[in-house]
């Protein structure tokens, strides 16, 4: 019996070294992703290299640094899942935006509700190593400036063509953007009880969002209007002394 295994074991290595380029390439990545969304970044390729069974030669001759596995892994969890549709879809006037907001983040909640998106992202957040960075900035100018943009333009005021967005109607946009993601951080991170529904969760907030968000960009704009900037290159008068 002992025999048996040992040949078993044997058979396991030698099916492991015939794989090809390409095969071996996808067991280090996936298991890269699986390693990294557990243990976070403080694990070395070394101890990748065990989990996988493979030597340590081997791992290098296909991600000779660290860095370079980071990087893969962010195109496999981050830019291998986003899709273009979804900013189509945000820039179709021809849809209310209501409907666009929630047939977004409907699609967008199912591609990021995953153990190893979450957990990688806020491990990348936390040890700086720039996935988390890279990708807030692909969202920020892909989601949530067009989603403020169109809030503009539903809310009635002038378009940004004319009038650029205000930090403060970017802040507005993610607010609904972090407000749905935090679910999948209590789900992944927290190990917390979360609704079953999504959809019904989505519905809500956008409800809500755009129940409240109008109103408040008119606002800003208001207070802009009756404060407007000092004009570059100009400094304001000192206040005139009262003679003695």
């Amino acid at each position: 019996a002992r025999m048996a295994v040992e040949n078993r074991a044997a058979s396991s290595k030698q099916k492991r070294r015939r794989l090809d380029p390409e095969d071996r390439e996808r067991e280090i990545i996936d298991g890269a992703v699986g390693f990294f969304a557990e243990v976070g970044f403080d694990g070395g390729l070394r101890d990748l290299a065990k989990r996988l069974g493979i030597t340590n030669q081997n791992l290098f001759r296909y991600f000779p640094t660290k860095e370079a596995l980071i990087d893969r892994v962010y195109e496999e969890v981050y830019l291998g899942r986003w899709q273009v549709e979804w900013e189509v879809l945000l820039a179709d006037r021809a849809i209310a935006l209501e409907q666009r907001l929630m047939q977004f983040y409907r699609s967008y909640l199912q591609a990021i509700f995953r153990y190893d998106w979450v957990r990688i992202f806020v491990f990348a957040g936390l040890k700086g190593v720039g996935i988390t960075q890279r990708y807030l900035e692909l969202v920020q100018a892909r989601v949530v400036e067009p989603l403020a943009r169109e809030l503009r333009v539903a809310t009635g005021l002038p378009d940004t063509g004319e009038v650029p967005l205000l930090p403060e109607e970017t802040e507005l946009a993610w607010g609904l953007h972090g407000e749905l993601f935090y679910l999948a951080v209590r789900r992944w991170v927290y190990d917390m009880k979360v609704p079953d529904d999504l959809d019904m969760v989505v519905r809500v907030a956008v409800v809500k969002f755009l129940a409240g968000a109008p109103s408040a960009v008119r606002l800003l704009h208001e207070d802009t209007v009756r404060t407007p900037a000092p004009r570059p290159g100009r400094r304001a008068r000192p206040a005139r002394r009262n003679p003695r």
